[in-house]
């Protein structure tokens, strides 16, 4: 099978195992605040943390997707609730995500940050009914909410996100930002690699998936700079510019279109290196390559 089809047929599999974990009600009190938590989560993304995940735990020996599938959504519904909060006026003030409204265009502004605490709060509550089902060990349920919590917090995405207010129209160098990269966008994908790790029982490869994520992360973030200044609406689904026009730090704003190029491959370069420790891993290593080249 083609990658391109392998990647749309995983795609689609992680797309309905997000919706299985959603919560459901009739109660028209609260009614609103699920129908803006599910409009935000379903519409749309490239998937690559629980992608990345699944393969992860595949690489360790798992081959029970129904262990990790709780987890996959735990994990989407994170990263959903902080786009959600990252559109919001109070922050980067965007009017789309993904091609649609975003969730404070789509709903009212206080619904809009209700509901990315709403989805910040299910993804725990997902992974504790895990353990409560019998899914998983209490005990490594413990181990995966410490190191996504920890992924999601003051040192990590929440304290990515923190930087990146500070430097608003300040001058920043590349150390302070590739801390605040690492924080922002790293953290929850290395968490994606080590919760895989750790379902799928292979503990000693932790350093391993960490380095390999922290390398890809960034790759990501870069090109996700670049894509700002020379993508499209249609194919990134958020305005163009954006980045700029709000006096973000990016590494295209830092060192410009050639230099960022210049290291987006030299970090995927380092993250298929990384790979190399793991068996049979061809799917994530065109993943990988592909988030270099991606237009979206």
């Amino acid at each position: 099978m083609m990658f391109k089809d392998e990647l749309d047929n995983r795609l689609l599999y992680i797309n309905s195992v997000i919706k299985e974990f959603l919560p459901e009600s009739d109660n028209e009190l609260y009614k609103k605040i699920i129908d803006a938590a599910c409009y935000s989560v379903e519409a749309g993304g490239k998937r690559i943390r629980p992608m990345i995940m699944l393969e992860t735990y595949r690489l360790c020996g798992g081959k029970d997707e129904e262990i990790v599938k709780p987890f996959m959504a735990a994990l989407e519904y994170i990263h959903t609730y902080s786009l959600v909060h990252d559109d919001l006026p109070a922050m980067d003030n965007d009017d789309y995500r993904r091609g649609k409204a975003a969730c404070h265009k789509a709903f009212p502004e206080n619904i809009a940050l209700l509901a990315g605490d709403a989805l910040n709060t299910l993804a725990f509550e997902v992974i504790a009914n895990s353990a409560m089902n019998g899914v998983i060990s209490a005990d490594k349920a413990v181990m995966l909410i410490s190191v996504l919590a920890r992924a999601v917090g003051t040192d990590g995405m929440i304290g990515g996100q923190v930087i990146d207010l500070k430097y608003e129209n300040k001058e920043i160098d590349v150390d302070t930002l590739n801390i605040l990269q690492t924080c922002k966008t790293g953290a929850l994908i290395e968490a994606a690699c080590v919760m895989g790790v750790i379902l799928g029982d292979k503990l000693e490869a932790i350093p391993f998936a960490a380095d390999y994520a922290q390398a890809m992360g960034r790759a990501f973030q870069i090109v996700d700079d670049i894509l700002d200044v020379t993508g499209t609406f249609e194919e990134l689904g958020k305005p163009i510019g954006s980045d700029s026009e709000q006096h973000k730090n990016t590494y295209v704003s830092l060192l410009g279109l050639d230099k960022s190029e210049q290291i987006a491959k030299q970090l995927t370069v380092q993250a298929l290196g990384h790979l190399k420790y793991f068996e049979d891993s061809v799917f994530l290593t065109e993943l990988t390559s592909d988030m270099l080249t991606r237009r979206s």
